[in-house]
């Protein structure tokens, strides 16, 4: 097996790890076995509150809004498409952001789980089960990280990248349960839902379309 073969192997086994804990996730949810967890993560976040910390959530919350999620998605299309001329790339992008924002209506409309009732310091509609912004978070900076990571030459470049993408997607899930607006279980469901569906991506990106490594 050559290491091509190898890396599609490992992607394919990483969806399928994330996607058995998802499921796993939602029978627990279903089943309301994962209340201790929801309560025991509510207690100790929303524990933290000051005003001052509230501010900040909101900001984190607003970085995973909609309105951020398209404004980035229309740089990283222009970055994409105009200045790096890498099309393939783009419908690697496009499949990711586009699909997680699919996949998280039909998931909402099918468990059509009610929102948290307690302590809200933001209004807000819609369904609780997955979170919408945990799973466009993850699948956003998810993908940017991994698009950055095969232009960033040097290691420092790549572990800086990893780590302003995993905490900006920390942050947003966190300011979702801080803001009483979801469960912790619905993030954590969130990012499983979306990281299954971006190793997913990866590996049909990188089996069908990515351009072989001689190519210019």
């Amino acid at each position: 097996m050559n290491l091509h073969q190898n890396r599609l192997r490992k992607l394919a086994i990483t969806s399928l790890i994330l996607g058995v804990l998802f499921v796993i996730t939602t029978i627990l949810i279903e089943t309301n076995h994962i209340a201790w967890f929801d309560n025991a993560v509510i207690s100790l976040v929303q524990g933290l509150e000051t005003p001052w910390l509230t501010s900040v959530m909101k900001f984190f919350t607003f970085i995973g809004s909609s309105l951020m999620a398209s404004v980035l998605s229309l740089l990283a299309f222009f970055f994409l498409m105009v200045v790096l001329k890498h099309r393939r790339e783009l419908i690697l992008f496009v499949l990711v952001v586009g699909g997680s924002e699919i996949w998280n209506i039909i998931l909402k409309n099918f468990f059509q789980r009610p929102r948290p009732n307690t302590h809200r310091l933001i209004e807000i509609t819609g369904y609780s089960y997955p979170s919408g912004h945990s799973m466009a978070a993850f699948s956003l900076y998810g993908v940017i990280t991994y698009l950055l990571w095969r232009h960033i030459p040097s290691f420092a470049g790549r572990v800086a990248m990893i780590i302003i993408g995993v905490t900006l997607t920390l942050l947003i899930g966190i300011s979702r349960i801080y803001l009483g607006v979801h469960y912790p279980s619905d993030v954590l469901g969130g990012y499983l839902a979306s990281a299954t569906w971006l190793m997913i991506s990866i590996a049909l990106f990188e089996k069908y379309l990515k351009k072989p490594q001689n190519a210019k």
